[in-house]
């Protein structure tokens, strides 16, 4: 039967402490784009519905299930960095690369775009480049560097 009545010593002498404290580090250091993953989200939300908040289904048919499904990606995206952002940092560069997408899109899948359209779609992807590029640099921050 175990003595209870001893004090019981530190813990950092047990021998599995080392190896807790490293995985301990890399749960919490996992998580730095978690200030992101929201913002990202609500972006992706806005995309996939902004043409009928903007009224442009008739005027830019080819538009409106490209930026449905652009916006679904994004929304993906946000959610995956949120289940699984140690897994998903790799994915940080697809962000930058749906936002410069989003930028030139109007005038390689609409026709004849008017000026609601452009900075719509402009606007949400310059904001997805600039939320992509801080997920880049976070997840460069928190990858160690292998020697």
């Amino acid at each position: 039967m175990a003595n209870v009545s001893h004090p019981r010593g530190d813990i950092t002498s047990h021998p599995d402490a080392p190896e807790m404290r490293a995985r301990y580090d890399r749960v919490l250091g996992g998580r730095d784009v978690v200030l992101v993953d929201g913002p990202v989200f609500l972006l992706g939300l806005y995309c996939a519905v902004s043409p009928w908040i903007l009224h442009y289904t008739t005027s830019q048919p080819a538009l409106v299930p490209h930026n449905l499904i652009i916006g679904i990606a994004i929304c993906v995206l946000a959610l995956g960095f949120t289940a699984a952002p140690a897994r998903m940092y790799g994915l940080s560069g697809a962000m930058c690369a749906l936002g410069v997408w989003m930028i030139i899109s109007p005038w390689v899948v609409g026709t004849g775009p008017d000026a609601g359209v452009i900075w719509n779609n402009v606007v949400i992807g310059a904001l997805t480049l600039l939320l992509g590029v801080m997920c880049v640099a976070t997840a460069a921050r928190s990858t160690p560097t292998r020697t």
